[in-house]
């Protein structure tokens, strides 16, 4: 079978896309494959904290993406039935100056179409849609995709960004995704609805028991963002998480937060899964990138951006080391501990925020009020890993 290209990308979405153009910065040629009719994302907002806009920056897209970004003043905790803040985090010029970029937000479907296009302007970057792929496999020099239409691809190596759901993952191993009993409902409503006594200068995050709400503007502050999750007390059933639930759930809610679920689009629902960690993502010419390698939870804004991780530092192993399996292991060996941290992270934060139990609300908000706006040090661990070497994500 004739080769198609030096690299496959299994999977058309953000992370894929940024694969395919770290990848095509080291000169391979790149085929993306993508399961859907055509390349697009779905979704709503998507927060970039400063890691995510340095792998930008250094794929060349981050100033294209920044005419459609808002500069957010503020990350705020609020109580979601008093509307008391409990935490905030400024963004300005000190966080700014700490982590050497901004923290963004932006519609997801902003930031896959400036990826796509500058993809796009690859002359040895191709797409194929409606690609559902079902396995790859390989040989001593090359690795093949095989899909369930039974078409065949070759190239010399194969990345597996294919998602949370990812059929790639399944030859390292045989796991399931984790069901988190959560629920999130997703949308955005023009600007123009927003009633004025709503906040369009932070991301505001309203939390309580074992639910929140977060909202924010999109789109150059033309849209606004809502996002309510809450764990549903039926998460056997198929159609778990229902619009009933989620209305029940937040009863006695802050006027506002009751507001801001009229506006919920009830037909955009997505049950909440993860994956548990595992060792290993890369097998002689594959490896696995994004979610399909370290699905995670929400709850730290960090699933694509650690997506966008995965990429550079693939791009730089790539770089460094004579063969695909050489540089798949290194890339493997300097983000596994990365990214299972932040997977596991993102759950502990989600415990933190949902908490139930009285005494350990009134801890959680007795050491968030001590906490200083302009105290960057707790964030330090997500966001600070281009500051000692700007060079590497090492």
């Amino acid at each position: 079978m004739s080769k198609l290209c030096d690299v496959i990308v299994v999977g058309g979405g953000i992370g894929g896309l940024a694969a395919a153009l770290a990848i095509n910065d080291t000169g391979k040629s790149v085929a993306v494959f993508e399961q859907a009719p055509e390349f697009g994302e779905v979704g709503a907002g998507l927060q970039l904290a400063p890691n995510a806009l340095e792998v930008l920056d250094r794929l060349g897209v981050k100033e294209e993406l920044l005419k459609y970004a808002v500069f957010p003043k503020r990350l705020v905790l609020k109580d979601v039935y008093t509307g008391k803040e409990v935490a905030t985090l400024d963004l300005g010029e000190g966080f700014q100056k700490e982590f050497g970029q901004p923290y963004i937000v932006v519609h997801r479907s902003d930031l896959h179409r400036v990826l796509y296009e500058a993809c796009q302007k690859r002359d040895n970057i191709q797409f194929f849609t409606n690609s559902r792929i079902q396995t790859a496999e390989q040989d001593a020099s090359s690795a093949t995709i095989l899909l369930e239409n039974g078409d065949k691809y070759t190239a010399d190596a194969v990345i597996g960004a294919d998602g949370v759901k990812s059929n790639i993952r399944k030859l390292f191993i045989e796991d399931e995704p984790v069901n988190s009993a959560y629920v999130a409902y997703r949308g955005t409503i023009p600007i123009e609805e927003v009633p004025n006594d709503i906040t369009r200068d932070d991301v505001v995050m309203w939390i309580g028991p074992n639910l929140h709400l977060v909202q924010y503007p999109v789109r150059s502050g033309k849209l606004f963002n809502l996002v309510v999750v809450f764990k549903s007390y039926d998460a056997t059933v198929e159609d778990w998480g229902t619009p009933d639930e989620m209305f029940k759930r937040f009863e006695g809610s802050h006027p506002q937060v009751q507001t801001m679920l009229k506006f919920i689009n009830r037909q955009f629902k997505w049950q909440m899964y993860d994956r548990n960690p595992i060792e290993n993502w890369s097998k002689g010419n594959i490896t696995l990138l994004g979610d399909a390698a370290h699905a995670m939870l929400q709850y730290l804004a960090q699933g694509g951006v650690q997506a966008l991780e995965d990429a550079w530092c693939l791009k730089e192993q790539l770089e460094e080391k004579d063969n695909y399996e050489e540089a798949f292991k290194e890339y493997e060996k300097i983000r596994v501990p990365r990214a299972t941290m932040v997977q596991r992270s993102a759950r502990k934060w989600g415990e933190v925020i949902h908490a139930e139990d009285p005494v350990l609300i009134m801890v959680r908000d007795a050491l968030f009020e001590r906490h200083k706006p302009t105290d960057y040090h707790v964030v330090d661990f997500l966001y600070g890993i281009f500051k000692k070497d700007k060079a590497s994500v090492k």
